[in-house]
This record gives C-alpha cells, sequence and structure tokens, in this order.
C-alpha cells in the first residue's frame, strides 16, 4: 500500500489517456474489479478471471473508449476513470455487430453473461425525453494498492468539474455499496436498484445533476 504523499503525487499527473497506455490501464481495472460483486457473477466467481478481466477491460478501452478523448488515468496507470460524452453512450447495431468476435474471444465461455449484463446496463439507461444529454462513467477503477488515497476522486474530478462549469449531468451505475457511498459523496443520487439477471448482486443506478447552478441575473426573464 502506498503512502498518502505518494498518492497525491500520483494524483497530480492525471490527464487524459493515450492509446499506449492501454495495457497498464487494462491492467489496473482488472486488479480493481478483481473482486467485485457484479464482475463475480458475470464471471461466475471463476478462480481464472483475472485474465478474462484485463481482455475484457483493454478491448472496451481499445475499441469503444479511448476514442471518446475522456479517459484519464495517472502517470503509471494507477487508475483510471472512462467517460462517454452527452449522446454517446449508445452502443451502435453496427459496432455491436463488430466487437462480438472480439467480445467472444475475451469472455469466451461467460460470453451469455457478458451480454445479458450489457443488454441490461444499456436497455435501461437513462435516456430522452425523461432525462437530457448527460456524461456517462461506464467504468472507474483505483488498482488496490492504490486505494483509500483519495485517486478515485482525483479522477472523477476533470469531468464532474465541466459538468458544473457547463451544467451538464452526469450519470453512473454503482456495482457495491462501496462504491455507491463515494458516488454519493461527490452528489450522485440513486436512481434505482437493479439487477443483471437471476441471483445478480444489486447495483444503483446514480444520476447527479450540476453543482452550483448558476442563478438568473437581475431583471432577466425566468
Amino acid at each position: 500500500m502506498v503512502d498518502v504523499a505518494a498518492a497525491n503525487r500520483e494524483a497530480a499527473t492525471i490527464d487524459r489517456a493515450d492509446v499506449a497506455q492501454i495495457p497498464a490501464m487494462a491492467a489496473a481495472l482488472a486488479n480493481a474489479f478483481f473482486d467485485d460483486p457484479a464482475f463475480n457473477w458475470v464471471l461466475r466467481n471463476d478462480s481464472g478471471r483475472m485474465p478474462v478481466l484485463r481482455n475484457a477491460f483493454e478491448l472496451f478501452l481499445r475499441r469503444v473508449w479511448i476514442e471518446h478523448e475522456e479517459t484519464y488515468t495517472t502517470a503509471s496507470a494507477a487508475g483510471v476513470a472512462a467517460w462517454e460524452p452527452p449522446g454517446q453512450w449508445k452502443t451502435s447495431l453496427g459496432l455491436q455487430v463488430r466487437l462480438l468476435p472480439s467480445i467472444l474471444s475475451a469472455f469466451k465461455r461467460h460470453t451469455p453473461r457478458a451480454l445479458r449484463a450489457l443488454t441490461v446496463l444499456e436497455g435501461d439507461h437513462p435516456s430522452e425525453p425523461k432525462h437530457p444529454p448527460h456524461y456517462y462513467l461506464p467504468a472507474i477503477g483505483v488498482d488496490p494498492q492504490w486505494q483509500g488515497r483519495g485517486l478515485g476522486t482525483a479522477l472523477l474530478a476533470p469531468v464532474l468539474a465541466r459538468c458544473d462549469r457547463e451544467q451538464v449531468p452526469a450519470f453512473l451505475e454503482a456495482s457495491s455499496p462501496r462504491n455507491r457511498a463515494l458516488y454519493e459523496r461527490h452528489g450522485f443520487k440513486v436512481l434505482e436498484e437493479f439487477t443483471l439477471g437471476r441471483a445478480s448482486p444489486p447495483l444503483w443506478r446514480m444520476w447527479r445533476e450540476p453543482q452550483g447552478a448558476v442563478a438568473p441575473a437581475a431583471g432577466a426573464e425566468a
């Protein structure tokens, strides 16, 4: 476990990720989600799930998230926050078809549950007209040796600050009570509890309204 001073130095290096960092980021996310309840349900608590997680995260980083240019990491890829900008969270049919062979290769015998999970997540994603366009956080994780030192908060900060400047909401799914508590500290509120399927642990859809809305100027029309 690293100390707070080292974590603060690492947090100071947070920036947009580039393609060269993808393998290291995939490893960090795999380590972060190794004991995650939802991923353990998808992977049936398979003791060999580490390479599956690493391959899956590398797939989504390389083929989906990095292209949005809203994935953030540190100099040594101690943690990762992968965001999708407003209006870009939905996977097109064409991309789904192109990704399927790679999903089969990454998840292998776990592919049916992985596809079910992806269908549930996307199928019930808040959408217009009930919910406005928003930033979506499909994945955030910190390598266990860096956890508990504020890196998760630091990784959230760039896009949440932009949400507040631009007055745009944010959305995510929390897959554990610990993660849910972290997001609640940053202004997210639970929309609903849900499951990925039979015997799945609970997850929570969470929504954050932009903070610090600017009041109308005196004399301006309401």
